[in-house]
């Protein structure tokens, strides 16, 4: 699904605001966001990113986590201070997994390494817009998993006074297995029909959510009771 029949789904164009201070990264990415459909502003600090997220409201944000002003971390925590639901992916020149986990600790819904995939990250992007509508159209779901209650349509989890938010992909990966709980889940299927992406060997994508959603979901991580790997194959969820 293209971004223009994102937009055709939605009744608007989508806002796509990019953090990102290298001129030739900007202007690949505004070309190919541009062609695709979206409308795109792009701001090369981390001061004028947060402005223009307040001030324009965009609908997904790209962020570089080396800026020159500030790092993309601090940045991406003061932004999901202001607005807990607005996807954010960050884009990184950090190939450690502790970076990405770091980032996504940080509040990001998702990330790319750099040198990314334009393609790649654009179906990242559709993905996310394309489960917004479902999720849109949908009564109030609420799950539970062990002690916890999950709220899909506030992406919350409760557990008597305790609440902690999920970001987007937490909360599909958490519906996804819950669907087939008791079934073991591939990280290929995870990253198809979540990402909505092709399977890549190198990928950690799954493997690093599940390192994040552990951390809220289970009393000891290094023993879950919930989210167990099935090694060699994927996870399952059981209650």
């Amino acid at each position: 699904m293209s971004g223009t029949d994102a937009d055709e789904a939605e009744g608007s164009k989508k806002r796509i605001l990019v953090i990102e201070d290298e001129p030739d990264i900007v202007r690949g990415l505004r070309d190919a966001l541009e062609f695709e459909g979206f409308e795109v502003q792009a701001r090369g600090t981390g001061t004028e990113g947060l402005a223009a997220a307040m001030d324009w409201t965009p609908d997904c944000v790209l962020l570089d986590l080396m800026l020159p002003d500030d790092n993309g971390y601090r940045v991406c925590e003061t932004l999901r201070a202001r607005d807990a639901t607005v996807p954010v992916i960050i884009l990184t020149a950090k190939a450690q997994e502790s970076d990405k986990i770091r980032g996504l600790d940080a509040g990001a819904d998702d990330y790319v390494t750099k040198p990314f995939s334009v393609a790649e990250l654009i179906a990242r992007i559709n993905a996310i817009f394309r489960r917004q509508v479902r999720m849109a159209s949908t009564a109030d779901e609420t799950f539970a998993i062990g002690e916890w209650t999950i709220n899909a349509r506030k992406h919350t989890m409760a557990k008597g006074r305790t609440s902690k938010r999920l970001t987007f992909y937490e909360l599909e990966v958490l519906k996804l297995l819950r669907e087939r709980k008791e079934e073991t889940v591939s990280r290929d299927e995870l990253l198809e029909k979540v990402w909505g992406i092709q399977p890549s060997p190198t990928s950690r994508t799954v493997d690093n959510f599940i390192v994040k959603l552990r951390r809220k979901l289970e009393e000891d991580q290094k023993n879950p009771r919930h989210i167990l790997t099935v090694y060699g194959l994927g996870y399952k969820l059981v209650h």
